[in-house]
């Protein structure tokens, strides 16, 4: 049972915001989008829920390993998108799973796919919950007699860990901070730090293509992944365990990003890395937000390979305590497990000069700027605050994306417009901000945050017109339609058009081949 966790909403029930930080976001919000009253939502105790019966009933030796509890149900029925947890806080548990399973062994997986198949179930795999995008959520279709969510806590084991090639067979059902204490004590560490770390599993960050908090060089967890073991409704497939191979398409990389519709992985074998003990990171002004973009570039196409090189727009540099809300800001950190950094950290700070940039301070032998530190805190507690502020009634969100910095300026300039001017015609008003989360040579990630007037009880209808306008800005001038939060059901109009038509076909005949019944997640990532 989840006892910790909200059913409805983000992260641990003991986690707070500080009452303070959080009145002064309040009354800042209030000021800049004109509200008048603030609504004082608060979801419904879970005693008080109501979930329908489920709608069918499970074999007798299914019953040791599966369960109807309530709170189990409600905290499967969504991810953590806006979406999810507006409908969290109102009680919208309208299309709960019908049984939770926590399967022990390959063999119960095994056991509930032939059920499901026999059956027409859905199955719908579930690491830590924490998709922003409709990966997790049950399906509507009446072509299935109900569903099961299958959770893998229980493969949640480091299985043995080979030094001599760094690399680790971990269970898909880990979560990351058992997973990095786990390789602590050996120096090692996978280095993968999505923002829900804490509340995400190496299972989903595979299924996914995790993007984690490293900004450039390896961003993709897929770029960890030695081989993967996965169950599908055929039986298992394994890859071969190899550092590199050109015999044929990679079976591994397949598996990557598939979001469950294949099958669910079991274990991996992780390329690993030694824990870093040199680490310099420092925050630059810069008064032109094009000279920052521009600085970003070179940086990115440097060989510097910095792990955190983020650019934060005025406005949302100021909401994070970067900034007064004029200048935009640009952090750059190194790692080494190794040699000292400081040699890497001059080498960009002369890139960042060069452009304008100002630093208050050159960064001593190793540690963190104030401000860096600012911007981590704030990084780490954003979920947090984005729920409060939903309570009372405001409208949070964000959307990412990547593009080739050739085509980035006129991409922003298009993409930021029709989602301003979405804002401003669904919500009266609201803010757009950006920020680069990742950098590669040929581009960078761009991240916004919608900030907005709600209406009461229509802000997911609000946010959904808000998120049509920015999906299709962003297929029309270029762009990816997710960087790093997948798929999902809610991207999977606008990765229909961003893929080929013959790509589309391939993977629906992969579907037919793994799970004939189409039974794995339906309706993510492609449909039938």
């Amino acid at each position: 049972m989840l006892t910790k966790r909200k059913y409805w909403g983000w992260g641990n029930l003991n986690e707070t915001i500080d009452p303070q930080t959080l009145a002064q976001y309040v009354a800042n919000l209030k000021m800049m989008l004109q509200v008048k009253e603030l609504e004082n939502i608060e979801p419904i105790p879970i005693e008080a829920l109501k979930l329908r019966a489920p709608r069918f009933n499970l074999p007798k030796s299914f019953q040791t390993f599966c369960t109807g509890d309530k709170l189990d149900r409600a905290s499967h029925s969504y991810g953590k998108s806006f979406r999810d947890i507006w409908r969290g806080l109102h009680g919208q548990f309208d299309n709960p799973p019908d049984y939770v399973a926590y399967p022990k062994t390959e063999q119960e997986i095994l056991d509930l796919m032939q059920f499901a198949t026999k059956e027409q179930i859905a199955l719908v795999p579930f690491g830590g919950g924490s998709s922003v995008s409709g990966g997790v959520e049950p399906t509507h279709s009446a072509a299935y007699q109900g569903v099961i969510t299958v959770n893998m806590r229980y493969f949640d084991k480091i299985l043995s860990i080979d030094k001599a090639s760094r690399s680790a067979h971990i269970q898909g059902g880990i979560f990351g901070p058992a997973l990095e204490a786990g390789l602590k004590p050996h120096g090692l560490t996978l280095r993968h730090y999505p923002q829900s770390f804490e509340f995400s599993t190496l299972g989903g960050w595979i299924v996914t293509r995790s993007g984690g908090h490293f900004a450039t060089l390896y961003t993709h967890i897929d770029e960890f992944v030695q081989g993967v073991r996965m169950v599908t409704p055929q039986g298992i497939m394994e890859s071969r365990r190899l550092p590199g191979h050109g015999a044929g398409p990679s079976e591994e990389r397949l598996v990557a990003g598939s979001e469950g519709i294949f099958g669910i992985v079991t274990s991996a074998w992780m390329r690993l890395q030694d824990i870093p003990t040199y680490k310099l990171t420092q925050a630059i002004k810069f008064k032109s937000f094009e000279a920052a973009v521009e600085t970003t570039r070179l940086i990115a196409q440097s060989g510097l390979n910095p792990a955190n090189a983020r650019l934060v727009d005025p406005i949302e540099a100021a909401s994070n305590g970067l900034g007064d809300g004029t200048s935009t800001m640009v952090i750059i950190g190194f790692e080494s497990p190794h040699h000292p950094v400081n040699h890497w950290m001059d080498l960009a700070l002369a890139i960042c000069a060069k452009q304008g940039g100002i630093y208050e301070t050159k960064p001593a032998k190793s540690g963190r700027s104030q401000k860096a530190d600012a911007w981590k805190n704030s990084f780490l507690k954003a979920p947090y605050l984005r729920d409060e502020l939903m309570k009372k009634g405001f409208i949070l969100e964000t959307f990412e994306t990547a593009v080739t910095w050739d085509q980035f300026p006129t991409f922003h300039k298009n993409v930021k417009k029709a989602t301003q001017d979405a804002v401003n015609k669904h919500c009266g008003a609201g803010t757009v901000t950006c920020r680069f989360t990742h950098l590669y040579p040929d581009g960078p990630a761009p991240y916004y945050t919608i900030i907005a007037k709600g209406k009461k009880g229509a802000q997911m209808e609000q946010w959904d017109a808000v998120k049509i306008a920015a999906s299709n800005a962003i297929i029309a001038n270029g762009g990816t339609i997710t960087h790093h939060h997948a798929v999902g059901k809610d991207h999977q109009p606008y990765y229909a058009q961003q893929q080929s038509p013959i790509f589309g076909q391939a993977l629906r005949a992969v579907k037919d081949k793994l799970d004939p019944q189409w039974i794995l997640n339906p309706e993510v990532l492609i449909k039938k």
